[in-house]
């Protein structure tokens, strides 16, 4: 059952939602907090309790059946069973069961529903969370900065999060606090938590390297995320650059990211869903590779449902382009070599938009699962490659 907690709403960037409430029973008395859950998961109908006295093989037992447990055991052993379950949960989802797929989108459709059934069974192991984001177990870390970090700040309502989502959300506090050295900016870039980080050099590199326009005073960065790509065009020049997104997580870290480079004075951040108004020389636009359906925040920047953003993109440049300009598309074939979308289907768009290819360049991932032999997807990222296409107005 859910309904709001209190009254009481959770600042995440600048939106406000409200907690839904979870119920359980424990030691003969009906308990209630609110739920967190960053994939949309909605509360558990019911709920274990679990220790350090529970093995991993008995759990993985319980978390199989479908039964979601709470941890009120030491936070240190929870960290170390929630590894061995996942080496259970490698073993029993990366195996491959079953006729081999026969065409490269169904063995993509396969490891999506695969990869989605495994987070399900570790995703039922909840540990508690303070009104204050403390974790009220023995040994617990401090995870309150991380915490607000993700959330906002604490509402003073008590919760439970699956421990998965809350050790994901330590790590990438740790990584916005280290930052990922990114030669292109000369700098850093600090990733917020659900937002994608540019672990990916290859598109970098692209956009660092692609001419851009003589005369080029205004560009647009559709999508900015972390605003890695404004970054890139302010380093090398161009004068004014607006960057748009309207997930309020990356328009926060993209603002952060800017600020931190000195690069405020070139870089305006706009909440926009796409174009922002007016027309510029050069609108780069890096969307999501993959017509699917993201799961979790961070897969939006992967995902892209039907393509939208991808068509949206295309259908709205020319009107956005000055006279002589040029959008740049970031994108993977990955998905033509997934069976997913054609070349073909691409380059109609392209034309049905009323726009021309005016040049085209290409690299090669050097992502570590271009070379797993293991991984089911191997082939075609194996094949992959990344490209900047040179649009202009037909």
């Amino acid at each position: 059952m859910t309904k709001e907690v209190g009254g009481s709403a959770l600042q995440c960037g600048m939106e406000s939602i409200q907690l839904p409430e979870i119920h359980w029973l424990e030691g003969g008395h009906e308990h209630r907090a609110g739920w967190r859950s960053e994939a949309g998961v909605a509360p558990h109908g019911e709920i274990g309790i679990v220790d350090d006295r529970s093995s991993a093989d008995d759990t993985y037992r319980q978390l199989e059946s479908g039964t979601a447990l709470l941890w009120r055991g030491d936070w240190v052993n929870a960290r170390h069973l929630m590894q061995a379950l996942t080496k259970r949960a490698d073993r029993r989802f990366g195996a491959q069961r079953g006729k081999a797929p026969k065409t490269p989108a169904e063995a993509f459709a396969r490891h999506r529903e695969t990869q989605g059934k495994r987070a399900a069974l570790l995703n039922r192991l909840l540990v508690p969370l303070a009104g204050d984001y403390s974790v009220p177990l023995r040994r617990a870390q401090d995870v309150g900065e991380a915490c607000r970090a993700a959330y906002g700040e604490a509402s003073g309502e008590p919760s439970l999060v699956a421990l998965r989502e809350l050790l994901a959300v330590i790590s990438a506090h740790e990584w916005r606090k280290k930052g990922i050295p990114v030669p292109a900016v000369q700098g850093r870039i600090y990733p917020h938590y659900g937002v994608f980080s540019p672990v990916r050099g290859e598109y970098v590199d692209l956009v660092a390297t692609a001419p851009i326009p003589a005369g080029c005073a205004l560009a647009f960065d559709i999508g900015t995320g972390s605003g890695i790509i404004a970054g890139v065009l302010a380093r090398r020049g161009v004068p004014q650059i607006v960057a748009t997104d309207q997930d309020a997580r990356a328009l926060a870290c993209a603002t952060e990211n800017i600020e931190r480079l000195g690069l405020s004075a070139q870089v305006r951040i706009v909440k926009a869903d796409l174009f922002p108004d007016g027309k510029a020389s050069l609108v780069v636009c890096n969307p999501p590779w993959l017509p699917a359906r993201p799961t979790s925040p961070v897969e939006y920047a992967v995902y892209d449902p039907e393509s939208r953003m991808l068509r949206g993109f295309l259908h709205g440049l020319a009107a956005h382009l000055a006279d002589n300009g040029e959008g740049w598309l970031i994108i993977s074939d990955i998905a033509e070599l997934l069976g997913l979308r054609s070349r073909e289907q691409l380059l109609a768009w392209i034309a049905e938009a009323g726009l021309k290819v005016i040049d085209r360049f290409d690299t090669r991932p050097k992502h570590p699962k271009a070379n797993d032999a293991g991984d089911p997807l191997h082939a075609a990222r194996s094949a992959e490659v990344t490209s900047l296409w040179r649009l202009g107005k037909t």
